[in-house]
C-alpha cells in the first residue's frame, strides 16, 4: 500500500516507521505527514503519542478515533512549512486535508504548531 501522506513511497517505507518509532520523525512535515496518515489508519495512540503534552487531549482520544472513521480520507496536500527542519526547535505546517463525508468533499484546512518535545517532533494545535 502507498502511503496516505502523498509521498511516493510504500507505508512501510513511509509513515510506519514513524508509527513504530516517533524519534524517526525528523521535521515537522514529517510529523505532520505521519499524523495524517493516523487519522487515515485512525489510530488513536499514535495521534496521543505524537500530540504535546500541554495539549494532549487524553480524554477526546475515543471521539477523535471515531471521527477518523467516519470519514472517507483522500488526500494530504501541504501548502506551506516554516521552519520545523533538523536544527529547528518550532514549526508550522500548513496544510490541506482533503476527505468524503455525507456524499461530498470535505476540506479541513489548518495552520499547526509544532515543537521539540523531549528530542522529537510534537504536535503542539492551531498556530496563529
Amino acid at each position: 500500500m502507498y502511503c496516505p501522506c502523498g509521498n511516493d513511497k510504500k507505508y512501510t517505507d513511509c509513515c510506519e516507521i514513524s508509527h513504530q518509532n516517533i524519534s524517526d520523525a525528523v521535521t515537522a512535515e514529517q510529523l505532520m505527514r505521519s499524523r495524517y496518515t493516523a487519522f487515515v489508519l485512525a489510530n488513536g495512540d499514535y495521534l496521543m503519542d505524537s500530540h504535546h503534552s500541554s495539549t494532549r487531549p487524553l480524554k477526546e482520544k475515543k471521539a477523535i478515533v471515531n471521527w477518523a472513521k467516519s470519514v472517507n480520507w483522500i488526500r494530504l496536500e501541504i501548502v506551506e512549512t516554516t521552519q520545523g527542519s533538523r536544527k529547528d526547535n518550532s514549526g508550522t505546517v500548513t496544510f490541506n486535508a482533503y476527505f468524503y463525508k455525507d456524499g461530498k468533499v470535505e476540506v479541513l484546512h489548518e495552520k499547526s504548531a509544532f515543537e521539540r518535545e523531549n528530542g522529537h517532533w510534537m504536535y503542539v494545535g492551531l498556530a496563529e
